[in-house]
């Protein structure tokens, strides 16, 4: 199945550069091009996208708000955010709202490749760089994580997959982890989305890492 990938980028060159590099896999297609988050928002009330490729800071609407208005309106389009600044708080926001992925322009292109793929399986992408500063910010809460873990409405089984999202795997990597199948892990998932009033796998990340999980 062919992967229909928006990318919101305002130079044109790095757009020309991204689009040579992603459609290197026969997987993945470009459908279409936006010069900021307003015209992305355009394009997705006419056309199917799977993932979007986001740029931080771009004329109009930057990527931070755009990301936070197209999970409200699409939640199950994947936004992968793509940028030349290693600022933990792009990175902290666009989690928050959704983004499944954070790494720099500066990566190699197999970094890009693997990311999209790793994205689209339902991992979480966090730049290595990034993620040694995040970290700390993800753990504030205002709860203690000992509080947190005593309130907290799971089995046993459903920590155990928190825990492993919240380390970046997959579906397919939590079932070979814990001998499941790949439709069990969703359930448990779905379960989990639904016990801890979540939105998506992001936040099941980021409330792993806030309340010591991982």
């Amino acid at each position: 199945m062919t992967v229909h990938i928006l990318i919101v980028e305002d130079q044109a060159i790095v757009r020309n550069g991204l689009k040579m590099i992603i459609e290197q896999d026969n997987k993945f297609q470009i459908v279409a091009e936006a010069n900021n988050g307003k015209e992305a928002l355009e394009i997705l009330e006419k056309v199917h996208i799977d993932l979007v490729l986001m740029d931080v800071r771009m004329p109009e609407m930057n990527g931070i708000e755009a990301t936070k208005r197209i999970k409200f309106r699409y939640p199950s389009v994947k936004i992968l955010i793509l940028t030349t600044f290693d600022d933990e708080e792009y990175a902290y926001q666009t989690l928050k709202d959704g983004a499944m992925g954070f790494i720099l322009k500066s990566s190699e292109p197999q970094k890009l490749l693997s990311s999209i793929h790793s994205i689209l399986e339902g991992g979480l992408v966090i730049q290595e760089d990034i993620a040694a500063r995040l970290v700390p910010k993800l753990l504030q809460s205002q709860y203690s994580s000992n509080y947190e873990k005593r309130t907290i409405p799971l089995s046993e089984r459903e920590l155990e997959i928190v825990k492993l999202v919240g380390e970046g795997k997959t579906n397919k990597e939590i079932a070979n982890t814990l001998f499941l199948s790949v439709g069990t892990v969703k359930n448990h998932i779905s379960n989990i989305l639904n016990e801890l009033e979540l939105r998506d796998r992001t936040q099941i990340a980021i409330y792993a890492i806030k309340n010591g999980i991982v």
